[in-house]
């Protein structure tokens, strides 16, 4: 055609092909999306269904009898541990951020390395060196001659002692937050404020805090939803919280709707405290009025003030990693191995593995169809199936049981009238009911990340593709995965470390027979053969250093502008 029509070519000239139509392609993508998170998101779903279901008796002698007590503690948990992470995360974010002072590169990584000891882990070290039979009060009666009732020792095994085991592991989160708001602060505007005539401290509190207050909320935000999650601490320690109760309620009563309902409240707090962090950042109105970024000239502290700064950092690590990684080498070194801990070893990475697959393609599988075609339906699904990684591994355990359980009944009902055939436990009490665990909880992870990652592509690629013809399938193959490929190991690493790190949601949804290090240490532990439970502890920690590692150089990179100034 020469002339008309909206395929006509005008004469003389030469038109670019257009990139070949691919909506329908992209709309099953985002279907195919769509029902993946609405899958994923099944077990918050079903878990906040339960608070519509009408109360039974158990449920009002829980309100009369325990649940006061679980909401208390918890409360006072959540409290003691806001106060300790705050305080030495943004303290020690401060320092090694803006001062200068012997041991401040290596404090920079070595802030970070508490995170990988499993709160429940460091719970067990600490008993044992400071119980009464332990070294440190068996060293005090021998070299002072006293009696059991001769002096005044803090209780370990107690609510106090739970929250500063918490908090020696779960400030990094407000280290991390608070230090990469410092490092992207314009050192322009700290800078007038000391033209201003404010000193070096009123400059934090009036400029440097203010700023920072939005990432400083969200980790703390991150560290109370691990805290009011947290089962093998409080479990350990006698402490009675809502998770406490709910793998009680479940497991000892056998009460499921009990359990659901104790669930459903504690998820209603966690998702509480993602409202408040995310209305903190909504409101907050302090800004960056300056684009300049230069290298941060840190402040020489004087003698007496540097040694300060290096005790106020040196503590935290040496409290949260090393003194429990020393203790955990000494007796793991010191005792034989317990008879299945390869067999623990190989049940462990191969959950862990399977479930850091699956959790990496699901997350692709969502992040490219949010990239090639965004929608409200896919997107809200996402944004629930993502609400995984807030939610406790008790509450996920439940959330998993119930459909699968059910399914389980109905197909085996069916089955029975129809052949008169039983078919058992297809899902539930099965390693599939633990990997889809597994694979909700920390989908979050595996999406951010991998959506962080396509986000660094620019959309030119896409259209350059497809105005050659390519297929979504094709790019993704061709040009996203090997651009994204880091990203994607980096995904797959975290979720790999959070699941052979993973407690409350294992026990209850492992399969008979089956357990993994952190069941087994847990197992030990209660039984006080904390010497025997060293070995696999050690085993989980070794593991969670590498994402350590690569967070502290994802730290250093991010500050705009220029490099860092060592």
């Amino acid at each position: 055609m020469l002339n008309g029509g909206p395929g006509a070519v005008p004469a003389g000239g030469l038109v670019a092909a257009r990139p070949k139509p691919v909506r329908g392609r992209t709309g099953m993508l985002a279907v195919g999306a769509f029902l993946v998170a609405a899958l994923a998101a099944v077990p918050v779903v079903v878990v906040l269904g339960a608070l519509f279901v009408p109360a039974g008796e158990i449920w009002a002698h829980l309100a009369s009898t325990v649940l006061p007590r679980y909401v208390a503690n918890t409360a006072m948990l959540a409290l003691i541990v806001a106060l300790l992470t705050f305080t030495m995360g943004v303290t020690t974010a401060w320092l090694v951020t803006m001062c200068a002072f012997p041991g401040r590169r290596v404090f920079e990584w070595a802030m970070l390395l508490p995170l990988a000891m499993p709160a429940y882990i460091i719970a067990y070290t600490y008993t044992g060196l400071l119980d009464f039979a332990g070294p440190v009060q068996s060293g005090l009666r021998e070299a002072f001659g006293w009696d059991r009732n001769d002096y005044w020792f803090p209780v370990v095994r107690s609510l106090p002692g739970a929250a500063v085991m918490l908090g020696l592991v779960l400030y990094p989160y407000v280290y991390i937050l608070s230090r990469a708001a410092f490092m992207e602060q314009s050192v322009c505007a700290l800078e007038t404020s000391r033209t201003l005539g404010l000193g070096p401290v009123a400059s934090f509190w009036r400029v440097a805090l203010p700023l920072a207050r939005p990432a400083i909320v969200t980790g703390l935000a991150l560290a109370l939803m691990e805290t009011v999650g947290d089962f093998g601490t409080v479990q350990y320690f006698a402490v009675d919280t809502f998770t406490t109760g709910i793998y009680r309620t479940w497991i000892g009563l056998g009460e499921t709707a009990a359990a659901t309902q104790l669930a459903a409240v504690l998820t209603l707090a966690v998702m509480a405290l993602l409202l408040v962090e995310r209305w903190s950042r909504g409101r907050a109105r302090f800004h960056h009025t300056s684009g300049r970024y230069r290298a941060l000239r840190r402040a020489r502290l004087r003698p007496g003030l540097a040694a300060l700064a290096f005790v106020a950092c040196l503590m935290p690590v040496l409290l949260g990693f090393v003194v429990p990684a020393g203790q955990l080498l000494y007796w793991a070194l010191g005792t034989p191995l317990v008879g299945d801990y390869f067999r623990l070893v190989g049940s462990t990475l191969s959950v862990a593995v399977a479930a850091a697959l699956i959790a990496v393609a699901v997350g692709v599988l969502l992040a490219y169809a949010q990239r090639l075609s965004p929608g409200r339906a896919t997107g809200v699904a996402i944004r629930v199936a993502s609400i995984g990684y807030a939610v406790p591994g008790a509450v996920m355990a439940v959330g998993v049981m119930l459909p699968f359980a059910w399914f389980d009944n109905r197909l085996d009902e069916l089955m029975r009238s129809t052949f008169g055939v039983s078919t058992g436990l297809i899902l539930s009490g099965t390693v599939i009911a633990l990997l889809f665990a597994y694979v909700a909880r920390f989908l979050a992870i595996s999406f951010n990340t991998v959506e962080s990652s396509l986000g660094k592509v620019t959309p030119n690629m896409d259209r350059a593709a497809r105005s050659l013809g390519e297929r979504p399938r094709g790019m993704l193959f061709r040009i996203h995965l090997p651009m994204i490929s880091g990203g994607l190991l980096t995904a797959a690493m975290l979720v790999f470390v959070d699941v052979m790190k993973e407690l409350p949601a294992t026990l209850i949804l492992r399969p008979f027979g089956f357990n993994t290090l952190a069941v087994k240490a847990f197992e030990m532990a209660s039984d006080e053969r904390l010497a025997e439970a060293a070995a696999p502890a050690l085993a989980i920690v070794v593991a969670g250093i590498v994402p350590v590692i690569i967070l502290s150089r994802a730290i250093a990179r991010s500050r705009p502008g220029h490099h860092e100034a060592r």
